[in-house]
């Protein structure tokens, strides 16, 4: 494949995690789309990336929040004539806090952003894959995926559907040259809890791991063209655990 004509496209692109996997694509030479919300980080960004790498960087303040992001994306690609080698959904929002406490219209917010914007941009990129004849999707779950989490009720289980729906994918498009693969962090220092509405404690930073460690495992995950990983040593433990121990027990300690 010719190296200086491959794009890779990563939505949550502006900081923490998504700008960690921009950067190793970066550096394998693929051109970027870069997108979120924050259009001055994103210009930040692709600013050091068109410096550092002889690269194409175009980048699209989109908010996934909203119903049209979906439609707004097509119409970027579609003018920069360009076919997608490799997309990674990294965008997403979590809420702390107990259900009721939080207005709905913030949750069906996020639900908008974790799932319904996640499901309507894999379809699109993946039948344009199979079309060019192959692609390579990435699916930011959590470890929030592998139980019940109280105070994180919703985001957790916004989470368990992509990982669920992402390892499915990965079976259905097991003949179509389109590889889907699910990575599932654990916590980490990317300003996560202050966007949820939660305190950083001592205990929160002992726990975090490395967004850069995470995205190296999350892109060597997909580029064997494996069904998922759970990122971290310590995290894979954690959901190892989940395995032999009952739901409500997990509810209570997760608690």
């Amino acid at each position: 494949m010719d190296k200086s004509n491959r794009w890779a496209m990563i939505t949550g692109a502006s900081g923490g995690l998504g700008i960690e996997f921009a950067e190793i694509l970066a550096r394998k030479g693929f051109n970027l789309v870069l997108t979120a919300r924050g259009r001055d980080d994103l210009e930040t960004a692709a600013t050091r990336f068109r410096s550092a790498f002889p690269i194409t960087v175009i980048t699209e303040s989109i908010d996934f929040t909203e119903p049209t992001a979906v439609s707004a994306l097509t119409n970027v690609l579609d003018r920069n004539d360009i076919a997608l080698d490799v997309l990674i959904c990294n965008a997403g929002q979590g809420l702390h806090g107990e259900f009721l406490s939080r207005p709905i219209a913030e949750t069906l917010g996020m639900l908008q952003l974790n799932i319904t914007s996640l499901t309507c941009l894999t379809h699109l990129i993946a039948t344009r894959m199979v079309e060019h004849g192959g692609g390579r999707i990435l699916l930011v779950a959590s470890m929030t995926a592998y139980m019940p989490v109280p105070l994180y009720a919703a985001y957790g289980a916004s989470k368990a559907y992509v990982r669920n729906f992402g390892e499915a994918l990965h079976y259905e498009m097991r003949n179509t040259g389109v590889t889907v693969t699910v990575v599932s962090p654990g916590l980490m220092d990317t300003g996560f809890l202050a966007s949820a509405g939660e305190e950083t404690t001592k205990k929160h930073r002992n726990m975090m791991m490395s967004p850069k460690q995470a995205a190296h495992e999350g892109l060597a995950a997909l580029f064997a063209g494996r069904q998922s990983i759970v990122a971290g040593r310590m995290n894979r433990l954690i959901a190892l655990f989940t395995r032999v121990v009952s739901r409500r027990r997990q509810t209570i300690l997760a608690g």
